[in-house]
Parts: structure tokens; C-alpha cells; sequence
């Protein structure tokens, strides 16, 4: 870490609630159900995926390594917007996250495609607009953190004048 950068600590506390009574017997004795928490913040229910023994109505891991990219994308994107004059009036994103699972049971995250969709005021550059989802790109914290590529795919609609 150089003499400039600042390091943040984020806690947060995973709890497993998937005990059906026996524990970890067995494969099927248990439920792969977790509690995400963290002090003021409301619980995000998780489990793994639905093709991992997972509930389908609760958030997995990799749905929320999707989200976390795609969040943090908007974010900067959003700042790096107003600083260079650009007015973003709505942003909608359907990221998603392609991930190949190995013949040994493991798995990697092979790419993901942001798809932003962006409302800006009339008379907005749509070249530069879309000129900094690069430096958003380069500024999230979350894909500097990880070793798969990441591609923007933005449509932009402008407000009538």
C-alpha cells in the first residue's frame, strides 16, 4: 500500500440457518440456506444456487458477485457523469455473469456483460456519455478485485427538450 492509499474494512457476518436437525450427515441432510448480516443493515436471505440443492427464491453468491459488479459500475459511472457535466436522469442495469463449472465440482466466472440503461437530459453527448463507462470501468473497486473480463453494452435514451 503506498503512502497515499487508505485501506476500509468491511465486516459482515454470514450465518448458515440450513440445519434440518441432523447437520452435515449427508449431502441431503441439510438445507443451504445462510443469513447475510451486518449491524444497522437489513438480512439478506441466501443459499446457494437451484442446480447446487439451492433455494430458488433466496439470493446465491454468484447473483450477488453480479450485483456487486454491476453496483459498483453505476456508482462511478454516475459520479464520473456529474463531474463531467453529463445529466443522468435513470439507470437500469441487466448485468449478467456467465460462470463454467469443472468436471471436479469447482467453478470460475468466465466473463460478464453489463447492460446499463441510461436516461439523459436533451442535448447530451452520447459519445462522451458513453466515453466513461471506460474510467468506471477502471475506478470500481470491485472489478479491480477480479480476473475475468467485463464488457459494457449501454443504450441511452434522451429526454425530449
Amino acid at each position: 500500500m503506498s503512502a497515499s492509499s487508505r485501506a476500509h474494512t468491511y465486516e459482515t457476518t454470514v450465518t448458515w440457518t440450513g440445519n434440518t436437525g441432523s447437520g452435515t450427515t449427508s449431502q441431503r441432510a441439510y438445507e443451504r440456506l445462510y443469513d447475510i448480516s451486518n449491524d444497522g443493515k437489513p438480512v439478506i436471505e441466501g443459499s446457494s444456487d437451484p442446480a447446487f440443492r439451492g433455494d430458488p427464491a433466496r439470493y446465491n453468491p454468484e447473483d450477488l458477485l453480479v450485483a456487486s459488479l454491476s453496483a459498483c459500475h453505476m456508482l462511478w459511472y454516475l459520479s464520473l457523469s456529474a463531474k463531467a457535466g453529463i445529466v443522468v436522469t435513470a439507470y437500469r442495469d441487466q448485468a449478467d455473469g456467465t460462470m463454467v463449472e469443472e468436471a471436479n465440482g469447482s467453478g470460475h466466472f468466465t466473463h460478464l456483460v453489463l447492460r446499463p440503461e441510461i436516461a439523459v437530459v436533451a442535448g447530451t453527448d452520447l459519445d462522451k456519455a458513453d466515453a466513461i463507462h471506460h474510467d468506471a470501468h477502471a475506478m470500481c473497486f470491485i472489478a479491480n478485485s477480479i480476473n475475468f473480463p467485463i464488457t459494457v453494452e449501454a443504450t441511452y435514451t434522451v429526454a425530449d427538450e
